[in-house]
């Protein structure tokens, strides 16, 4: 099957997530809105499946998913259709259900991430919430990354299988891992290196991630859109507070 992702062509955002793991399963897809407008892809192939389109259940916002006859939105619900037909999946049902659960619990560590820039309101500026931003960050990186971190570790720990979060292989799970803890280290440098020593597990599983052939070969093409100030990581310097 040729799966078609739908998501904005100049960040990495949500989208990044689905195309992890297309690229590690060397899966047959394209990425609709990088295309030429003229050849009926770009942006507004992709709006033509938000909200108004004539389908009976439109998606809200992508990333979106086309697979044969099926749309399927939102991160952790195309991650979870696309685990068990690209392998990225345990095989049993608790399994599968454990996954998404991890899954849904990082897209949580996500959206705080992101708030750390927009804490008010996404539709303003960064500038415009640049006092509130700094306060949020603060308590981020206090408080809650610690948090996420200290759980995600403890969940690979408690795996006795071998160094992955769900299951005996790896997974959709730990490819988003890796892209939350790349996202941080971008974000965050100066926290991450502070708090890194105390989540061993999780740099060695995004080492692991990171040395897959195919993953390698993605993350040095241009296909990997750089971290960006549009994205949901975003580097600014008076937010990585020690």
């Amino acid at each position: 099957m040729r799966y078609e992702l739908y998501y904005w062509p100049s960040i990495q955002g949500r989208g990044e997530f689905v195309r992890l793991a297309l690229e590690e399963a060397g899966a047959d897809y394209v990425d609709v809105a990088r295309g030429a407008v003229r050849a009926g892809r770009g942006v507004p192939a992709l709006l033509r499946l938000r909200g108004d389109s004539p389908l009976e259940h439109p998606p809200f916002a992508p990333p979106i998913l086309k697979a044969g006859g099926q749309v399927i939105a939102q991160t952790a619900n195309i991650l979870l259709f696309l685990g068990p037909r690209l392998r990225l999946a345990p095989k049993d049902e608790a399994g599968r259900l454990w996954a998404h659960q991890l899954q849904l619990t990082l897209a949580d560590f996500v959206k705080e991430a992101h708030d750390t820039h927009h804490p008010i309101a996404a539709g303003l500026y960064y500038e415009e919430q640049k006092r509130e931003a700094r306060r949020t960050a603060r308590h981020f990186l206090d408080q809650r990354l610690p948090k996420y971190l200290d759980y995600f570790e403890g969940m690979l720990a408690r795996n006795p299988r071998g160094g992955w979060m769900a299951g005996g292989a790896l997974g959709y799970v730990d490819l988003s891992m890796f892209q939350v803890i790349a996202g941080l280290r971008y974000a965050f440098p100066r926290a991450m290196a502070r708090l890194a020593p105390g989540c061993p597990r999780l740099m060695a599983l995004s080492r692991r991630v990171a040395s897959r052939p195919r993953i390698a070969a993605y993350l040095r093409s241009k296909r990997r859109l750089p971290f960006n100030r549009q994205g949901i990581f975003r580097r600014y310097r008076e937010l990585d507070l020690k």
